[in-house]
Protein backbone atom coordinates (compact mmCIF):
# COMPACT_ATOMS: atom_id res chain seq x y z
CA UNK A 1 0.00 0.00 0.00
CA UNK A 2 1.44 3.41 -0.96
CA UNK A 3 2.05 5.97 1.76
CA UNK A 4 0.08 9.20 1.47
CA UNK A 5 2.11 12.23 0.40
CA UNK A 6 2.36 15.06 2.86
CA UNK A 7 2.38 18.56 1.47
CA UNK A 8 4.06 21.16 3.61
CA UNK A 9 3.48 24.85 3.13
CA UNK A 10 6.37 27.15 3.76
CA UNK A 11 5.29 30.49 5.11
CA UNK A 12 7.45 33.60 5.14
CA UNK A 13 10.15 32.05 3.00
CA UNK A 14 11.94 34.56 0.81
CA UNK A 15 14.95 34.44 -1.46
CA UNK A 16 17.92 36.38 -0.21
CA UNK A 17 19.00 39.21 -2.45
CA UNK A 18 22.48 38.72 -3.90
CA UNK A 19 23.87 41.73 -2.03
CA UNK A 20 22.93 40.04 1.26
CA UNK A 21 25.45 37.28 0.55
CA UNK A 22 28.59 37.17 2.66
CA UNK A 23 30.76 40.14 1.79
CA UNK A 24 34.53 39.85 1.95
CA UNK A 25 36.17 41.17 5.08
CA UNK A 26 37.67 44.63 5.15
CA UNK A 27 41.43 44.84 5.60
CA UNK A 28 41.02 45.69 9.28
CA UNK A 29 38.58 42.82 9.86
CA UNK A 30 40.92 40.44 8.05
CA UNK A 31 43.87 41.49 10.23
CA UNK A 32 41.83 41.10 13.42
CA UNK A 33 40.52 37.70 12.35
CA UNK A 34 44.03 36.44 11.53
CA UNK A 35 45.28 37.75 14.89
CA UNK A 36 42.52 35.83 16.68
CA UNK A 37 43.33 32.67 14.70
CA UNK A 38 47.04 33.13 15.50
CA UNK A 39 46.29 33.43 19.22
CA UNK A 40 43.62 30.74 19.56
CA UNK A 41 45.16 28.14 17.26
CA UNK A 42 48.60 28.91 18.68
CA UNK A 43 47.34 28.23 22.21
CA UNK A 44 45.66 24.99 21.08
CA UNK A 45 48.80 23.80 19.31
CA UNK A 46 50.98 24.76 22.28
CA UNK A 47 48.71 22.83 24.66
CA UNK A 48 47.98 19.75 22.53
CA UNK A 49 50.47 19.74 19.66
CA UNK A 50 47.77 20.19 17.04
CA UNK A 51 44.58 22.10 16.21
CA UNK A 52 41.74 21.56 13.77
CA UNK A 53 39.75 24.35 12.16
CA UNK A 54 37.05 24.47 9.46
CA UNK A 55 38.12 25.72 6.04
CA UNK A 56 35.15 25.86 3.70
CA UNK A 57 36.57 28.25 1.11
CA UNK A 58 39.94 28.78 -0.55
CA UNK A 59 40.25 32.02 1.44
CA UNK A 60 39.76 30.09 4.70
CA UNK A 61 42.53 27.71 3.67
CA UNK A 62 44.84 30.60 2.76
CA UNK A 63 44.23 32.18 6.17
CA UNK A 64 45.10 28.98 8.00
CA UNK A 65 48.25 28.41 5.95
CA UNK A 66 49.27 32.02 6.68
CA UNK A 67 48.66 31.46 10.39
CA UNK A 68 50.84 28.34 10.24
CA UNK A 69 53.62 30.38 8.56
CA UNK A 70 53.35 33.05 11.24
CA UNK A 71 53.43 30.46 14.05
CA UNK A 72 56.48 28.82 12.48
CA UNK A 73 58.28 32.17 12.38
CA UNK A 74 57.15 33.07 15.92
CA UNK A 75 58.16 29.78 17.56
CA UNK A 76 61.10 28.81 15.39
CA UNK A 77 59.48 25.36 15.07
CA UNK A 78 57.85 24.02 11.95
CA UNK A 79 54.04 24.08 11.99
CA UNK A 80 52.60 21.73 9.37
CA UNK A 81 49.23 21.99 7.63
CA UNK A 82 47.21 18.97 6.59
CA UNK A 83 43.81 18.67 4.94
CA UNK A 84 41.74 16.22 6.97
CA UNK A 85 38.79 16.36 4.60
CA UNK A 86 37.19 18.84 2.22
CA UNK A 87 36.13 21.20 4.99
CA UNK A 88 38.77 20.99 7.72
CA UNK A 89 42.50 21.64 8.06
CA UNK A 90 44.79 20.46 10.81
CA UNK A 91 47.81 22.45 12.00
CA UNK A 92 50.38 20.54 14.02
CA UNK A 93 53.95 20.39 15.26
CA UNK A 94 56.39 17.68 14.18
CA UNK A 95 55.97 14.59 16.32
CA UNK A 96 52.26 15.09 16.93
CA UNK A 97 50.57 12.58 14.67
CA UNK A 98 51.94 13.18 11.20
CA UNK A 99 50.17 11.36 8.44
CA UNK A 100 51.42 10.38 5.03
CA UNK A 101 50.23 13.53 3.22
CA UNK A 102 51.57 16.72 4.78
CA UNK A 103 52.14 20.19 3.43
CA UNK A 104 55.05 21.95 5.16
CA UNK A 105 54.43 25.65 5.53
CA UNK A 106 57.96 26.98 5.89
CA UNK A 107 61.06 26.89 3.76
Amino acid sequence: MAEPRVTRDLYNVRLRPTEAAAAPLTDEEEQRFRAVLFSELGNEIADHGSARFPAYTPEDRRRLVDVAHRLTAHWGRQVFVEAEDLTRLRLYLAGHGERTRTLPTGT
